[in-house]
Parts: C-alpha cells; sequence; structure tokens
C-alpha cells in the first residue's frame, strides 16, 4: 500500500514539474490569439491525439457513451477554471491570481469535509497557512513591500470562484471515478472540454485563428497539448483516485517554487535568498501536509 501510494506521490510531482513548464509556454503564446481559442485547441488536439487509442479498442468504444455523462461534469470545471481566469485576468494581474491560487489547497480540504467527511486538523490548517505564506514569498519575489501592497479587486473576486471549480475539478474526479479505464476517462474528459470551450467561442462569435501559430509557436503549443494537457491531466486523475484530492491539491504550493527553478535552470534567471527560503518553506510544508493528510486517512 506504501508503495502504491509513493508511486502516486511522484506521479503528482511530475505533474507539477510538467505544468510549471506551461506557464512559460503559455506566457510564449499570450497575446498571438484569443485564449479562449487556445484552450480549445489544446482540449481538442489532446483528445485528436488520444483517439486511436480509445476508438480502435472495442471495449473503449463500448463504454464511451456511458463514460460520457460524467466526463461532461469533469470537464465543466476544468474547462470552466481557464474561462474564469481568463475574464478574471481582465481586471486583474498574474501576480495577484498567483497569490490567491495559493487558496486551491485550503478550499479542497473545507470542501473534502462535506464531501468525504474529512477534518482538518489545527496543525492541518497552521501547515496551510505555512503552505501559503511559502508560496506567496515566491510568487512575490520575497519582496514584502509587493506583499503588503496586495489588495483585491473585481477581477480577484471572479477568480475566487475559479479557484471552486479547481477544487471541484479534483473531488469531481474522485467521486465520478467509477472504476473506468483512466485512457477513456482522459479521452472523454478532453473531448467534453472541447465541447464547452466550442460553444462558449459560437456563442461569443469568436474567430479560432489557429493559422497563426506558426514556426517555434508550433513547438510550445505542442507542449502545451501533449504535456500539459494530455499527461497531466492523465497523471493528476490516476494520483487522485489513488490519493484523493485534498492531498493531490495540497502539491500547488509547490507550483511557483518549480517554474522559479525551472527559469533558473534553462533560462538563468536569478534567484533571490528570500525566494530560495520561500522554496524550502513550501517544500516543508508540503512534506508535512502530507504525512498529517495520510495519517489522518489511516487513524479513519
Amino acid at each position: 500500500m506504501a508503495s502504491v501510494d509513493l508511486k502516486a506521490h511522484f506521479l503528482v510531482l511530475l505533474a507539477t514539474v510538467l505544468v510549471a513548464g506551461s506557464f512559460i509556454a503559455t506566457q510564449k503564446l499570450a497575446g498571438l490569439i484569443d485564449p479562449f481559442s487556445i484552450i480549445l485547441l489544446r482540449f481538442f488536439a489532446a483528445a485528436l491525439f488520444l483517439a486511436p487509442f480509445v476508438l480502435l479498442n472495442s471495449k473503449h468504444r463500448k463504454n464511451i457513451i456511458t463514460t460520457m455523462p460524467r466526463a461532461m461534469i469533469i470537464s465543466l470545471f476544468y474547462a470552466g477554471y481557464f474561462v474564469l481566469m481568463f475574464v478574471a485576468l481582465e481586471d486583474t494581474t498574474a501576480l495577484n491570481t498567483g497569490a490567491l491560487y495559493t487558496l486551491v489547497p485550503l478550499v479542497t480540504a473545507v470542501l473534502c469535509i462535506f464531501f468525504y467527511k474529512e477534518k482538518i486538523t489545527i496543525n492541518q490548517s497552521i501547515v496551510y497557512l505555512i503552505g501559503i505564506v511559502g508560496t506567496c514569498g515566491v510568487v512575490f519575489k520575497g519582496n514584502l513591500e509587493l506583499f503588503l501592497s496586495f489588495t483585491l479587486n473585481g477581477g480577484d473576486y471572479i477568480y475566487i470562484i475559479s479557484l471552486f471549480f479547481m477544487a471541484f475539478y479534483s473531488i469531481s474526479m474522485k467521486s465520478l471515478y467509477k472504476g473506468d479505464d483512466l485512457i477513456l476517462l482522459v479521452f472523454c474528459t478532453l473531448l467534453g472540454g472541447a465541447i464547452w470551450m466550442a460553444s462558449i467561442l459560437l456563442f461569443m462569435d469568436t474567430p479560432l485563428h489557429w493559422d497563426k501559430i506558426q514556426n517555434e509557436m508550433v513547438w510550445y503549443m505542442a507542449y502545451l497539448v501533449i504535456v500539459t494537457t494530455l499527461i497531466t491531466l492523465y497523471l493528476y486523475q490516476k494520483a487522485t483516485i489513488m490519493l484523493g484530492p485534498k492531498s493531490v491539491m495540497s502539491y500547488i504550493y509547490l507550483n511557483p517554487a518549480a517554474v522559479a527553478l525551472i527559469a533558473f535552470f534553462m533560462y538563468e534567471e536569478k534567484i533571490s535568498l528570500e525566494v530560495i527560503l520561500s522554496i524550502i518553506i513550501t517544500m516543508i510544508a508540503t512534506v508535512i501536509l502530507q504525512i498529517k493528510i495520510n495519517k489522518a486517512k489511516v487513524e479513519k
């Protein structure tokens, strides 16, 4: 059992590193075409890539109809998060959303009280707060003045709603899993996400402009499609089924740290001592949180 949990934790760590790379790829693609169009392309292309593995398997084809309704719910929360995030970014900043994103583990833990009767101990609450402080230290690059000047605006309130979508996405993956083959579930989730995004774009009458993705941008888009959409969706779904949403979502504290480290090793961007200390704090908080969550599972 312990070896299975260890494997699941490795899957989440791998997904965290891969997702960190997506921030760099997204930054390169920003402003090229409508963000909703990019999200649709991510879902559609990833589903298209996976389609032969599903459609050429008679068992998978047979179960598509029964899997799709549940996948549509999962993908609603998944796509909904991205939609609300881009809407929020019209009135707020990436710095604000980065700080607010640290609330996802705590929001997920609170929702797990209602869905799975899981408790949040005082010690867990303290570790959550330490994780938030450490992650904010990375987001604000150790600049206390920048952190103290943080204020909420209209876009931030929209983004806070999107955090609940992310939490419900994780919970729905666990709750709606009925022993499905993960390849099939991932395919249906991607297809569902594409359907949701296509509906929004049709309603907004927004052109796709996919032809503008050329030269090196194709590689950045390929990374988003294959690595941070297809592969990470599979890794997160598998890990969530094995560990539960509370445990998986707590790894979010490591996202900013992973981005900072990738930028350091790949682009030689400097990391201040304050950020290094913040990264260490988030790592310690994440490890302690995993131990306490696992202990609570055993006691339950």
